[in-house]
């Protein structure tokens, strides 16, 4: 049986067991300007729709040995006996339209490339370039959705994405440190605030 870390540090009342603590203590809030993993992120929050994220994460190997390593090129030319294969995959989450979904976010996330330059460029303006910085004391005080993560859904739709409603938004805003959601008495809260240049 995993044992927890034996440090002292205050963490996020989530982040238990070893799959858990490792992505909280690495991953979960900081922000990605890199359009693969902002991509793998997307499909990633996606699949876990009506799931525990736990059963992402220990799933995520497989999504990236099935999806090809999240190139979008890639994904987006999947065609149907692809499809079939995936359903048939038990590395992932085999759910037809959460993989048709891919396929076609995929193909809007390349429109969203030519269009902006790369997904980083686009997404990052929801939050004009910086992380939002919350000072959530509790898990109660975050919310599920916020109108950066409203305005962000409803673009998203309109360019042909799907399973992205504002709470699978919000999520992946979270996760890719747009918004730094890490509770105050968490260490990864202050280690994440943007440092200032010394003088």
């Amino acid at each position: 049986m995993a044992s927890e870390p034996s440090d002292s540090r205050g963490r996020c009342p989530w982040a238990r067991g070893e799959e858990y603590i490792a992505y909280h203590d690495t991953e979960w809030g900081v922000p990605v300007h890199d359009d693969r993993l902002l991509f793998e992120m997307l499909i990633l929050e996606a699949a876990q729709a009506g799931l525990s994220w736990a059963t992402i994460l220990k799933k995520r190997e497989g999504y990236r040995e099935a999806f090809d390593h999240f190139d979008p090129a890639v994904v987006a030319k999947y065609d149907a006996r692809k499809r079939q294969k995936l359903m048939a995959d038990s590395g992932i989450v085999r759910n037809k339209l959460k993989i048709e979904s891919a396929v076609d976010s995929a193909k809007a996330f390349l429109n969203v490339q030519d269009e902006f330059g790369s997904f980083d460029a686009y997404v990052w303006g929801f939050v004009d370039g910086t992380p939002i910085q919350n000072v959530r004391k509790s898990l109660k005080d975050v919310p599920a959705k916020t109108a950066e993560s409203d305005a962000l859904s409803k673009d998203l739709k309109r360019r042909g994405f799907r399973f992205v409603g504002s709470t699978i938004c919000y999520a992946f805003m979270q996760a890719v440190g747009m918004v730094n959601d890490h509770l105050v008495d968490c260490f990864r809260h202050t280690e994440l605030k943007p440092r200032r240049a010394k003088k």
